[in-house]
């Protein structure tokens, strides 16, 4: 079996590449580099000791998939790519709908094409808005604070209308929430280009003094501490809920939602605190203002991913700032 995983050379994209070689997929990567480095995916092939197929491609050039679809049989497409920081998608929400919803669109119609019908799509739990904790999947969704979120359940809708007119299709949306940590290895992590948009990356590029501060959006939400609250995942508990979700769409036609998290919040003191026990080294921050489209707390309840998935998050809070610390260490100028 063959997964096209576009966007693989990101963050969470490596990592599941590294899931899908382990279990003995082919893996074809579609990347255009916007946020990763080529040398990712070498270091994917290190990891696992196996070959991928890989190919510098935007999900918006309908040729450059084509050519991928002619060139290769793939089974299945696990759909990562996208544009994804929030506070950036407030001040670019044309860049962000053209891009993540446009490209989405034109991958869609490719695959369809190819008669490749089966996907899971990185999907989001901003979908779900400001809905009582935990979200759960039979919540409605769409009342989204960021035009991000927004692209996210666009695309969500646009699956479901996929799936209705032709039920040939078998779709799992997986909705997600923070992914941090890093593989085992210290040889892939959260690296992203430029100044991070995420808190964990932010935090230990502050820890080994290439950036002088971390700014705290908010220190006045109703929360325990006045700190936003998350659903932190390990990134390699996420990498495993998609293998997971792909192992199911391959046998089923049909489109489900899943959860994809720990099932509990952490503020963001607690990351800074967890990461200083871990590294040892005391972090410099300060409170600043809140980040519009921030909301207070959301984490999940993703008993339905256990149950249908038969996936379970495993690692911890100091498992995910142990992991990232020594990534960070390892590759303290980043992956070249």
């Amino acid at each position: 079996m063959t997964i096209l995983v576009t966007g693989g050379a990101g963050y969470i994209g490596s990592h599941t590449c590294v899931e899908l070689l382990n279990s003995g997929y082919d893996v074809v990567v579609a990347d255009n580099y916007y946020n990763s480095v080529p040398a990712v995916l070498d270091r994917v092939e290190q990891i696992t000791g196996k070959k991928l197929a890989r190919y510098e491609c935007d999900i918006r050039d309908r040729e450059g998939l084509k050519k991928i679809f002619s060139e290769n049989k793939i089974d299945a497409v696990i759909h990562f790519a996208g544009l994804k920081a929030v506070g950036e998608s407030t001040k670019l929400p044309l860049m962000y709908y053209e891009n993540n919803i446009s490209g989405s669109v034109v991958l869609f119609e490719e695959m369809a094409a190819a008669g490749c019908k089966k996907i899971v799509f990185s999907s989001s739990a901003t979908v779900y808005g400001n809905n009582p904790i935990p979200y759960k999947e039979d919540m409605p969704t769409g009342d989204v604070s960021s035009p991000y979120g927004r692209t996210k359940h666009f695309i969500e809708q646009i699956l479901g209308d996929v799936y209705r007119s032709d039920n040939e299709w078998s779709i799992s949306l997986l909705r997600y929430f923070n992914p941090i940590g890093a593989h085992e290895s210290g040889l892939i992590g959260e690296d992203p280009n430029g100044i991070p948009n995420n808190l964990m990356p932010f935090i230990s590029r502050v820890a080994i003094g290439k950036l002088p501060c971390l700014t705290v959006f908010g220190g006045d939400y109703d929360t325990k501490d006045g700190t936003c609250i998350r659903d932190y995942i390990h990134v390699v508990d996420l990498a495993k809920a998609h293998l997971c979700a792909v192992d199911k769409i391959l046998g089923t036609t049909g489109i489900e939602a899943y959860n994809i998290g720990n099932g509990k919040g952490y503020s963001v003191l607690d990351i800074i605190n967890a990461f200083e026990k871990e590294s040892g080294i005391k972090l410099n921050y300060v409170i600043g203002d809140r980040r519009e489209g921030d909301l207070p707390a959301f984490y999940a309840d993703a008993s339905k991913a256990n149950k249908e998935l038969g996936w379970t998050a495993e690692y911890d809070i100091d498992k995910m700032c142990a992991d990232t610390w020594n990534f960070q260490t390892k590759n303290p100028d980043g992956i070249k």
